[in-house]
C-alpha cells in the first residue's frame, strides 16, 4: 500500500527570513528550527549546545525528599541495598548507573528477574530474595508502578521499597516511596524521563543533599544516553541534555564494555544515538531476551577487561541467535496470517504459537507491522500462561486499548506504542475478539494507512551552494549533523524533492534500490539508496518522473566522505 505523505505546513516566509538573518543560517535550517519550537537565538543556543546546568531540580519530583532521606539513611547506617531492575536496556542501564555510583559508598547488590520464570515487573521471588538475604532497602528501577500486591507482600515481610519508574500508574499507587513523573500528583516539569533517568534524578538529589559534586555523576551519562535511545522516549528537554552529554562521554571516554560491543559489531567511533540504538542496545537487550539481564549488568559494571571481552562475546552471540529466532518466528507468523481467511476483514493482527520464544515476540510484532500496518500482538506460552507483546501504529494508543480489555487480562503494562500482557489460555479467543472490537471502535481509517512524515520540500540546488565541491559533503548536511541526537520529538529531518529522474537505477543483493538522480533544470546528480525497496524499481524507470522522501546521510568509503540520500519513500510525480 502507498504511504500517505504528510508535508508539514510551510512557515511564513517573513518569519523564516527574519530568523535566518538572526542566526546567519540558510532558510532550510531556519525553518527546521522553527518547526521544533526554536524561535530565538537563546533557544537555538540551548538546542545546539545543551547545558548540563539546565537540568531540573530533582526535588521538584513528588516524594523525592522522602526517597533521598531513606537512601541516605540506608547508606549512613550500613544497611544492605538491593537494586531491582527490569531485564531490558532501560532497566539494566538503570541498575548499572545506580550500582556504579553506590559501590564503595554502600553495601549494594542487584537483582534482575528472569523473563521466563518471573515475567515483567516486580516479582514475589525477587522480594523473597531480598528478605532471605537480609536486604533492608530495595530500589526498584524501570518497573513497579503497578505492583500493588507485591509491595503489600514486601511490607508484610518488612522490606522497604523505593520505586523509580516512568510508566503510567494505575488508579492506585503501591504503598511505598514512589518516584514517577507520570504520577497525577507530580508536578515535575519534564514527564518523559526513561526509567534510568528517574533513577539518575534520585542520585542527583542525593548528591545535592550530601554536598557531593555533580561531576561525580558525569561518568554515568553514557548509560543515560543508551536508555533514552533504546526505550524510545522523547529526545527533548531534559532527555536531550542527558543524551547529548551521554553521547559526548561515550565518544570521548568510551566505557570498555561499549567499546568492545562496537568492535564486535564492526562499528567505529564517533557514534550517534542511532548507532547506539542499532548496535549497542540490541546486544544489551539480547542477554535479557535469551538468558538473563544479569549478564548485561555485569558487562556494564565490571572493570576486568578479560571478563568484559568474554561477556561481550557471549552477548554478541546471544544477539546473533536472537536475530535468527526473530527471522524464523516472523516467517512463521506471516504464514499464519496468509492462511487466515478472515484477516483482511480485521483491523488488528493477533498471532499465537505456544512454541515461540518469549524473548523476541516484541521484535516480531514490529516486523509484522512493517508488512501489515495495524495494531499487532504476538503471543506465546510461558509457565502455563499466554504472554506476549503489543506494538502499535502511529497515532493509536495501544495501552488505552488494552486497558479496555483488562477484565480478561491477568496483567498488562507499557506505553502508547508498546506494551506487554499475560492472560489465561482459556481467555485467548475472548481476548482476540474483544481486542479487535475495542480497536475497531477507537481507530480511524486514516490510522491504518502508514504515514510518511516530511518536514520540508526542497530543490536539489538548495543542497549544495554554487561554490561547493559536489564530491564532498555539503555544509547543509554538516549543520544538520548538529541537530543530533535524534529521536521522538526531534526526529532526523525528512525532505521531499519533486519531479526527479533517475540517471542510473539498480538493485543491490536483489533488495536494495541504488539510484543516481537529477532534478531538471539543475545539472546536479545525487546518489541515494532505498533499503528493502525492490518493488519501487518500476517507479524510477528511465524517463519516468518521481517524487522522493529522504534524509541526508554521509557515505564513508575508503577514507572518502560523500553525500548520500537515504530514501524513505518514492511515489510517481502527479
Amino acid at each position: 500500500m502507498q504511504k500517505r505523505w504528510l508535508v508539514k505546513s510551510a512557515i511564513d516566509s517573513t518569519v523564516v527570513e527574519e530568523f535566518r538573518s538572526t542566526l546567519k543560517v540558510d532558510r532550510i535550517v531556519a525553518e527546521l528550527l522553527l518547526q521544533r519550537g526554536i524561535s530565538t537565538f537563546e533557544d537555538a543556543q540551548a538546542f545546539f549546545r545543551p547545558d548540563i546546568k539546565d537540568l531540573h531540580d530533582p526535588f521538584l519530583m513528588k516524594d523525592m525528599n522522602k526517597a533521598v532521606t531513606r537512601l541516605a539513611e540506608a547508606i549512613e547506617n550500613n544497611q544492605k541495598i538491593l537494586l531491582y531492575g527490569d531485564y531490558d536496556v532501560d532497566g539494566t542501564t538503570a541498575v548499572a548507573t545506580m550500582y556504579s555510583f553506590l559501590e564503595g559508598r554502600a553495601e549494594v547488590d542487584y537483582y534482575i528477574p528472569d523473563r521466563y520464570k518471573e515475567g515483567y515487573g516486580l516479582s514475589r521471588l525477587g522480594i523473597e530474595f531480598a528478605k532471605e538475604n537480609n536486604f533492608d532497602l530495595v530500589v526498584c528501577l524501570d518497573c513497579g508502578i503497578k505492583s500493588i500486591k507485591e509491595i503489600e507482600y514486601a511490607n508484610e515481610l518488612g522490606v522497604d521499597f523505593i520505586i523509580c519508574d516512568h510508566h503510567n500508574p494505575g488508579s492506585t499507587l503501591p504503598n511505598c516511596i514512589v518516584l514517577d513523573p507520570k504520577r497525577s500528583d507530580c508536578e515535575y516539569p519534564f514527564k518523559e524521563l526513561s526509567g534510568c533517568g528517574v533513577g539518575f534524578k534520585l542520585l542527583q538529589a542525593y548528591c545535592q543533599k550530601s554536598k557531593i559534586e555533580f561531576d561525580e555523576l558525569l561518568p554515568l551519562l553514557d548509560f543515560l544516553a543508551l536508555s533514552i535511545g533504546a526505550d524510545i522516549v522523547e529526545v527533548t528537554g531534559e532527555n536531550r541534555i542527558l543524551c547529548y552529554h551521554g553521547l559526548k562521554r561515550l565518544n570521548e571516554s568510551p566505557r570498555a564494555a561499549f567499546r568492545e560491543l562496537l568492535v564486535l559489531a564492526k562499528r567505529e567511533f564517533p557514534v550517534t544515538l542511532t548507532d547506539v540504538v542499532f548496535t549497542i542496545a540490541p546486544r544489551i537487550n539480547a542477554a535479557g531476551r535469551l538468558r538473563s539481564g544479569k549478564y548485561a549488568v555485569e558487562l556494564m559494571i565490571t572493570n576486568n577487561l578479560a571478563e568484559i571481552r568474554s561477556l561481550a562475546n557471549e552477548i554478541n552471540e546471544d544477539n546473533q541467535n536472537r536475530r535468527e529466532l526473530d527471522q524464523q518466528i516472523t516467517e512463521e507468523a506471516k504464514q499464519q496470517i496468509d492462511e487466515d481467511e478472515g484477516f483482511d476483514d480485521r483491523v488488528t493482527t493477533v498471532v499465537f504459537d505456544k512454541n515461540w520464544h518469549k524473548g523476541v515476540v516484541g521484535i516480531v510484532a514490529s516486523r509484522l507491522i512493517e508488512k501489515h500496518y495495524r495494531p499487532t500482538i504476538v503471543l506465546t506460552e510461558s509457565n502455563g500462561l499466554i504472554t506476549g507483546s503489543a506494538r502499535s501504529v502511529s497515532g493509536f494508543d495501544i495501552h488505552e486499548a488494552l486497558t479496555k480489555c483488562e477484565d480478561i487480562l491477568e496483567q498488562f503494562g507499557g506505553h502508547k506504542y508498546a506494551a506487554g500482557m499475560t492472560l489465561l489460555p482459556e481467555n485467548l479467543t475472548d481476548f482476540k475478539e474483544k481486542f479487535e472490537q475495542v480497536v475497531s471502535d477507537l481507530i480511524s481509517p486514516s490510522d491504518l494507512i502508514e504515514e510518511q512524515k516530511i518536514d520540508i520540500e526542497i530543490e536539489f540546488d538548495e543542497i549544495f551552494k554554487p561554490v561547493e565541491n559536489r564530491m564532498k559533503v555539503p555544509r547543509l548536511k554538516r549543520i544538520l549533523g548538529q541537530f543530533e541526537p535524534h529521536g521522538p520529538g526531534n526526529m532526523k529531518p525528512v525532505f521531499m524533492s519533486a519531479n526527479l529522474y533517475s540517471t542510473d537505477a539498480r538493485l543491490l543483493k536483489d533488495a536494495h534500490l541504488k539510484l543516481s538522480m537529477t532534478q531538471p533544470p539543475y545539472d546536479l546528480v545525487i546518489d541515494g539508496i532505498g533499503f528493502n525497496m525492490p518493488e519501487k524499481m518500476d517507479d524510477v524507470a528511465s524517463g519516468v518522473p518521481f517524487d522522493l522522501a529522504y534524509t541526508m546521510e554521509i557515505n564513508r568509503w575508503r577514507d572518502r566522505e560523500t553525500l548520500q540520500l537515504n530514501i524513505k519513500d518514492i511515489r510517481p510525480t502527479i
